[in-house]
């Protein structure tokens, strides 16, 4: 079934759009199979979380856009998954922030670097990192996730990243950069180990440091400063913990769930 055969009307109509696009994308060579299983895996805390974005979300999306704006080299990291759902959005947000972004994959080829690279320049992206920068090793981490770009990730100061394991966030920290990472599985490692933790979907995030952007673009950077001071990571993960806790109390009572 194609995305046009899909009717609006149905009650799953976004989540089916999703994997519609995903398989698109993976009969392009640009998501890898382990890529729609960890979509599944997303959209499993999704449904708990209620399918929306929440406040505990949004906030760490605004910590996230003013900690972009005030960093000197701030990246945005894209993966396979994470092109092939918010890959409009993504442009937009570099566009807005002018900010570059970088593929970076696990399953890594230079085709399928390629490929993603070449995506997201027919969707308008000016500053995309990958197939031709000059590359860097990170020295802290194995897998091929380490190859990255020299005027990117290497030299970057903050990174905002989505939807991937928990070994490159870690290793990124631990070289004194600051990560922001959309997360639906507050229980990952990713989840757990970065500065700023979005449990959020994707595409909603996205779309929701778009506006967020364009909304900060007036504010002074003191007044940016002043909002990374107030920020508490764990607090902002106890408050996801605590909804779908709360939502899981609401199905174990009742039953049968109002959709």
């Amino acid at each position: 079934m194609s995305e046009d055969e899909i009717p609006k009307t149905h009650p799953r109509y976004q989540s089916l759009i999703t994997r519609e696009k995903l398989v698109k994308f993976f009969n392009l060579g640009i998501v890898v199979a382990q890529g729609l299983v960890a979509q599944g895996r997303g959209e499993a805390f999704d449904y708990i979380l209620g399918e929306k974005t929440h406040n505990f979300a949004l906030e760490a999306e605004k910590i996230t856009v003013a900690s972009i704006l005030t960093s000197k080299n701030p990246v945005i990291s894209v993966n396979g998954n994470y092109a092939a759902l918010a890959g409009e959005e993504i442009v937009r947000l570099s566009d807005i922030l002018g900010v570059p972004i970088e593929v970076n994959l696990f399953h890594r080829t230079e085709e399928r670097i390629k490929k993603i690279e070449n995506y997201l320049k027919d969707l308008g992206g000016r500053k995309i990192l990958g197939s031709e920068c000059k590359k860097a090793k990170l020295p802290n981490l194995d897998s091929p996730r380490g190859i990255v770009c020299e005027e990117g990730i290497f030299n970057a100061d903050f990174v905002l990243l989505a939807i991937e394991d928990g070994d490159r966030t870690l290793a990124l920290k631990n070289l004194g950069k600051k990560v922001a990472a959309i997360d639906l599985n507050p229980f990952s490692r990713t989840a757990q180990t970065a500065n700023i933790t979005i449990v959020d979907d994707a595409i909603r995030a996205t779309k929701n440091m778009i506006q967020i952007a364009s909304d900060f673009s007036q504010l002074r950077y003191r007044d940016l400063l002043k909002m990374l001071e107030s920020y508490d990571n764990k607090k902002n993960l106890s408050l996801a913990f605590e909804k779908m806790f709360d939502n899981l109390k609401i199905a174990y009572s009742k039953g049968i769930l109002q959709f």
